[in-house]
């Protein structure tokens, strides 16, 4: 279940809620009980594999090449 972090305006409390991504746009009360509070608008957390191994498609596809990276003097 996502978690979305949320920011009392009346304490300044920054404070989490997991709930469904249909209820993403709902308010949150404040744990302390403040009801004037505001989504944050927050980064994307990624986990899984590393970058260096092989995917559900193969290995990544190798990197370089053209002119500068492919020996032609330049």
């Amino acid at each position: 279940m996502p978690r979305y972090e949320f920011r009392c305006r009346a304490c300044g409390d920054t404070f989490e809620v997991s709930r469904p991504m249909a209820d993403a746009s709902s308010p949150a009360a404040c744990p302390q009980g403040h009801d004037d509070t505001v989504k944050l608008l927050s980064t994307v957390a990624v986990t899984g594999r590393g970058a260096g191994s092989a995917g559900p498609t193969g290995p990544p596809a190798p990197a370089g090449g053209g002119c500068c990276g492919g020996g032609c003097g330049c």
